[in-house]
């Protein structure tokens, strides 16, 4: 263990995994930081993640749906039992997505780009094989939830003389509010993705896993700002490995990735705005060690693209791919003027 004092709460996961595992657990890391709900627990035999959330109902949840899942699917962890709030899951391995994404270049990174997105389909497929549809709860699926959606795009106001009048605001809505039963594990940002030692992908936390169209989980990998891949070649990794049970021909279904992911690119650019102006900027290393949000101006720049290229794909959204290019550009400009002070 560290030589630091444990906090009353880390104290009780590791005696709680110490009676379930019937072995002393030797250290304790937080993989994402000492705030987060997750720690690994290092046991002389292996390692164990062991989740205490604020919500138990949502561990309870999550852990019956790893359960499910395993019958289909190994791209997931297997639950290892579950404690009162406690939830013991298996390691999936310490190279996370987002920063192995990064160490590869040319095709072994477009490679891994592919056997993420496939292993969302699989995890999808695995679902519709279980009866989880009958209980998961329907995701976004109020009017409120939807219009704040849609409504958000407002923050791109500032950067290109207000929204146009060719926008539908509610027509978008309700084209979005076409949800679907479709299992999704919400939140496939690349920080929720880990290589093990022999290179096997695996995604985990599924704690906001509901019903939806499908399309979303590929929206939050592609949306997140730290991905390094452009827009236009996930599209092509999404063609190469599009599952067609899901039960949406290939064009209607990129068109509503295309429309939601513009709106969930608005989401991610109000939340670096936000964070930027509580913490200021950070480094690039930091946001992915941490799994943080993309507060550096080059992540801004590239949500801004990413919003800007899937708007273009519809008409529904096409007039808000100005908006999105202009705040690019404001991105771009605090990097240059970055460089050129460094310079100086």
């Amino acid at each position: 263990m560290s030589e630091k004092p444990r906090s009353s709460r880390l104290t009780r996961i590791v005696d709680c995994a110490e009676a379930h595992f019937g072995q002393p657990v030797d250290r304790v890391t937080a993989p994402g930081g000492e705030g987060r709900s997750s720690f690994r627990l290092h046991f002389a035999d292996r390692d164990v993640i062991a989740t205490l959330r604020p919500n138990f109902r949502r561990t309870h949840l999550e852990a019956h749906v790893l359960r499910e899942l395993a019958v289909y699917s190994g791209d997931l962890p297997e639950c290892l039992g579950v404690v009162g709030e406690i939830m013991f899951q298996s390691d999936v391995g310490k190279r996370r997505l987002n920063q192995e994404i990064v160490r590869q270049e040319g095709s072994d990174r477009m490679a891994l780009a592919s056997e993420a997105v496939a292993a969302i389909f699989r995890i999808q497929n695995a679902a519709r094989r279980t009866d989880l549809h009958d209980f998961l709860p329907h995701l976004g699926s109020n009017v409120e939830w939807m219009e704040n959606f849609v409504n958000a795009v407002d923050a791109l106001q500032p950067y290109a003389m207000g929204i146009p009048n060719t926008f539908d605001r509610i027509a978008t809505a309700e084209f979005l509010a076409d949800t679907g039963r479709q299992f999704v594990k919400w939140d496939c940002r690349s920080g929720n993705a880990a290589l093990d030692d022999g290179g096997r992908l695996r995604w985990f936390d599924f704690e906001y896993c509901g019903l939806r169209h499908g399309s979303e989980d590929l929206a939050w990998l592609i949306g997140d700002e730290a991905w390094p891949i452009a827009p236009d070649a996930m599209v092509d990794v999404i063609i190469d490995a599009y599952d067609p049970d899901t039960g949406h021909a290939l064009p209607q279904y990129l068109e509503y990735l295309s429309v939601y992911l513009t709106f969930h690119a608005v989401q991610r650019f109000k939340l670096i705005v936000k964070e930027v102006q509580k913490r200021g900027w950070q480094s690039k290393a930091r946001v992915r060690k941490y799994d943080d949000a993309g507060v550096h101006p080059e992540f801004a720049a590239h949500i801004c693209a990413v919003g800007a290229y899937f708007a273009a794909q519809s008409p529904r959204t096409a007039m808000l791919s100005r908006h999105f290019g202009m705040a690019r550009q404001g991105f771009v400009d605090i990097m240059a003027h970055s460089r050129a002070r460094k310079r100086a």
